[in-house]
């Protein structure tokens, strides 16, 4: 399974999410620190979930670097994220 299908399979379960695009950004990074030749290490996640109403944006973004911390340990170098409460 690539690593994409594992952060899109993992903050779906978790989070149920209205909304959600998971982007493999890692050929915008060849060559630089963390990149990898054969890529997935520069992702974008955007996903808008009720689980974030009424949560500021780190403890939204801890709750999505707890359930993605194998992988950000791992495969991934960089994670952007843009996380809205649901209907946001």
């Amino acid at each position: 399974m690539s690593v994409k299908d594992r952060i899109t399979r993992k903050l779906t379960e978790a989070f149920a999410p209205e909304n959600l695009a998971v982007i493999d950004e890692s050929d915008l990074h060849a060559g630089h620190a963390g990149a990898r030749p054969e890529g997935e290490t520069h992702f974008r996640v955007e996903i808008s979930a009720a689980a974030f109403a009424d949560k500021s944006r780190v403890e939204t973004h801890r709750m999505i670097n707890g359930v993605l911390a194998e992988e950000l340990e791992g495969r991934i170098h960089a994670l952007a994220i843009k996380a809205r409460g649901a209907g946001g």
